[in-house]
């Protein structure tokens, strides 16, 4: 296929990277020139505009962090639909609202192409590896045209419904992570508070009903104290607020996502979540030793 691609970062230059392994025509674009280059020294083409890879792809992914983003990208005076044939295809592989979702894609319709909402979860591991879990919402018959180039970043890749399903299965991903993270910190600090290493506590867990790749990955990163080794806490703080307006939109009750958002809060305020080297979300083990009056070690 040609496919464009915008959004290089951290998520999407390796998932860009393994599209053109699999043997697809690339086209990229990114605000800043130099985002672009290891991609072109792989063999893509870089455009001078979303608008450009609109016209010059049939499908075009994007990796963009907000749901404005993407309307800007797609629907903007130089966005992708300016210059987009009837039947291209834009697959969102971002975090965006629901109904952010719908909106756009019901637009593209409109014009005669299709978006398929398509968030992805694994982080940057699994995008190198092009084993990411893609939950994707929108038509169907695009849904299954689109699988040869789906196959190239994920593994795991599941139709969710229409469009904007894909979207909330990604908030229930999220909304079940930030839980977990704040569990996982809760009870790392609770174990210390009662003078017992968390180690073979955490050895004992991840043996049980409460082993889990969370635990795993977090629960080592916070043991360790390596707070700057995954993607960046905003993310999850966006996402935590993105599942609560909905939550408020659909009168829906989520008393926990509401406590582990709160924390989320209290971790962005810190200055350290706020400088160029971000802290991930490990880092909340720090907000819960701060609430319990315990000093790090």
């Amino acid at each position: 296929m040609k496919v464009g691609f915008i959004g290089l970062g951290s998520m999407g230059a390796p998932m860009a990277a393994n599209i053109l392994k699999g043997g697809h025509e690339l086209f990229v674009w990114a605000r800043r020139e130099e985002t672009t280059r290891p991609m072109v020294s792989a063999g893509a083409r870089r455009c001078a505009s979303p608008k450009e890879v609109g016209a010059q792809a049939e499908v075009v992914v994007l990796v963009v962090t907000t749901g404005h983003d993407v309307e800007q990208v797609v629907l903007g005076e130089d966005g992708i639909a300016a210059g987009a044939n009837p039947g291209t295809v834009v697959i969102d592989c971002g975090t965006i609202p629901p109904d952010t979702a719908r909106r756009i894609c019901n637009t593209l319709r409109a014009r005669g192409m299709q978006m398929l909402d398509s968030p992805v979860s694994g982080g940057e591991a699994g995008a190198k590896a092009a084993t990411l879990s893609i939950m994707v919402g929108g038509d169907a018959g695009t849904f299954e045209r689109m699988q040869p180039l789906y196959q190239c970043m994920g593994k795991t890749i599941v139709y969710m419904g229409e469009s904007g399903a894909g979207q909330v299965a990604k908030a229930c991903n999220q909304l079940t992570l930030v839980v977990m993270l704040q569990g996982i910190a809760e009870a790392m600090v609770f174990a210390r508070a009662n003078g017992v290493d968390f180690k073979p506590i955490w050895e004992a867990l991840m043996k049980g009903f409460a082993g889990s790749r969370m635990l795993e990955v977090f629960g080592t990163r916070m043991m360790n104290r390596e707070f700057v080794a995954g993607l960046p806490a905003a993310l999850h703080h966006k996402d935590i607020h993105i599942v609560l307006e909905n939550a408020q939109a659909t009168k829906t009750a989520l008393p926990a996502g509401a406590l582990a958002a709160q924390a989320f809060n209290a971790l962005m305020a810190q200055p350290r979540a706020q400088e160029g080297t971000h802290w991930d979300s490990a880092a909340m083990l720090k907000v819960m030793e701060e609430m319990s009056g315990i000093s790090g070690k």
